[in-house]
């Protein structure tokens, strides 16, 4: 067995948390995902004590995040000659941060002695620290454990009623009753095992192709154009390349076909100008909108104050063809060391010449939903906003489909790029809606919302994609109408389920 082929336990915990991270998006490395799972909570059930337990947790989780989390750093390289050296640190810092959120649910389980309610406490408690990491410290809830299901969209369409979290918990009691099977060696544990996984799959697999042959996509009036550039991110903010980034956007947009474009859509920042600013670059721009419509593009803002001057805000503006702005939206949820240093004032001076690099955005008031004209009403997203279930569009007044405005040019060739794909699939199944995603550089797409891709710009390729949104741009699914008390609920009854295993031993 793990246990007792070496002594040293912490080391195979962070071993068995890094392997797991390769069963994630784009690797789909499932057998891990079953060896790591079911090891960790081998190796809780044979914890001497509750904080041998907590160490067993964190060490596993910090080898899943330092992986996991490995392309972040890849944004330090963009300036490797002055912040390459931040590297290991980054790495080890995303181990040595998001490892709590492994460490607290094997120390709780530890508490139940029957290894049976392990198991079942095991995936409530995971349910629940996801939930936790995704506001906790304004929240980082990146690769959920539910995302590994997505190397098939049938399996994802589940969290259009129990969202991510929930599948997280079910990929939990997949995964990990290997445990039981290898701790108890009798018959009653085989038959446990087997039961488990067919039922959670059969339970997936129906579910999945019941939901995806409900929907047919089929075509709306509304035209799109997304552009992708793919301009490298050591010329995206070059003062000598402004100029010609936004021609190459203009270039793009005046492809053969603009007159029967209703919105064209920009990543994220892709004016590097404030255009309700400036007059000649707002008149450069309009070549790149259609006739009758609109471009809808991602720029810094600014507004005025007395107090502060002018303040900066990550936006998305709508722009029709006489120049007009018909709209605009702030990023609400910023990213912290990137957009914004938390506790600025308070870090020691030493430390000044790396925060100064780092901007200092206002935030917006939250999701918003936009109406143009006849067209469908859209609700607005910009990067990493779309990573948080339950919290992309305006519920009391939902948007007909969602655009996310993103730029990926920061993390290169990596996995970090594709992973924010499938993070945008699983918003689209949960929230029933339809997403237009468009990145500077990475991976632009238009999403149905079943998660399926109708149309893409593969990574880091020059391109435009030119779709018309579904009709049936939206599907009012469960989660959408009452989010993550259907997550929470489920992870209490299977905490319940433990807790009643462990008190009647109806499992012993």
């Amino acid at each position: 067995m793990i246990y007792k082929l070496c002594k040293y336990k912490k080391l195979i915990s962070f071993i068995l948390g890094s392997l797991l991270s390769l069963a994630l998006p784009p690797t789909y490395f499932l057998i891990f995902a079953f060896i790591s799972l079911s090891g960790i909570l081998l190796l809780t059930e044979k914890a001497s004590t509750q904080k041998e337990a907590f160490l067993y947790g964190y060490w596993f989780g910090f080898g899943f995040f330092a992986f996991g989390l490995s392309w972040v750093g890849n944004s330090l390289l963009i300036d490797a000659q002055s912040l390459g050296w931040l590297y290991p640190i980054v790495f080890l810092a995303s181990g040595a941060f998001f490892g709590i959120f492994f460490a607290f649910p094997t120390m709780l389980t530890y508490r139940f002695k029957n290894i049976y309610a392990k198991l079942f406490a095991f995936a409530g408690l995971i349910g629940i620290s996801e939930w936790i990491r995704s506001f906790f410290l304004t929240g980082f809830p990146w690769n959920l454990l539910g995302s590994i299901f997505a190397f098939d969209i049938t399996y994802l369409q589940l969290a259009s009623v129990i969202g991510t979290y929930g599948l997280s918990m079910l990929l939990i009691l997949l995964c990990s009753n290997f445990a039981i099977l290898i701790n108890n060696k009798d018959k009653k544990s085989l038959i446990f095992c087997i039961t488990t996984i067919i039922s959670i799959i059969t339970l997936l697999f129906i579910y999945g192709n019941i939901s995806i042959s409900s929907y047919v996509s089929k075509e709306s009036d509304t035209n799109i154009r997304i552009v992708q550039p793919s301009i490298p991110q050591t010329l995206k903010w070059s003062k000598d390349s402004l100029d010609n980034n936004l021609n190459e956007y203009i270039k793009l947009s005046q492809s053969e076909g603009l007159e029967d474009i209703d919105f064209v859509i920009w990543g994220e920042t892709a004016s590097p100008y404030p255009l309700d600013y400036s007059t000649d670059k707002m008149k450069l721009v309009q070549k790149a909108i259609p006739k009758n419509g609109y471009l809808i593009t991602g720029l810094v803002r600014y507004e005025y104050s007395a107090k502060k001057g002018y303040n900066p805000y990550n936006s998305m503006f709508v722009i029709r063809n006489d120049g007009s702005i018909m709209g605009h939206y702030d990023k609400s949820h910023l990213v912290p060391f990137g957009e914004y240093m938390p506790f600025r004032k308070y870090l020691p001076s030493f430390i000044q010449p790396l925060t100064n690099i780092i901007g200092e955005f206002q935030s917006g008031k939250g999701p918003e939903t936009l109406k143009i004209d006849n067209h469908p009403s859209f609700g607005n997203s910009i990067c990493y906003e779309i990573i948080f279930p339950n919290k992309i569009i305006d519920k009391t007044n939902p948007p007909e489909w969602l655009i996310n405005l993103t730029n990926d040019g920061w993390y290169g060739d990596s996995s970090g790029p594709r992973q924010h794909l499938v993070t945008t699939q699983l918003r689209a199944i949960e929230e029933g809606i339809t997403i237009a995603r468009a990145a500077n550089s990475g991976i632009s797409a238009l999403i149905s919302p079943k998660g399926d891709i109708l149309g893409k710009i593969k990574l880091n390729k020059r391109s435009i994609l030119d779709i018309r949104i579904p009709s049936n741009s939206q599907i009012l699914t469960k989660y959408r109408q009452y989010g993550n008390k259907i997550s929470l609920t489920l992870a209490f009854l299977i905490i319940l389920i433990a807790i009643c295993v462990q008190k009647t031993k109806m499992l012993k």
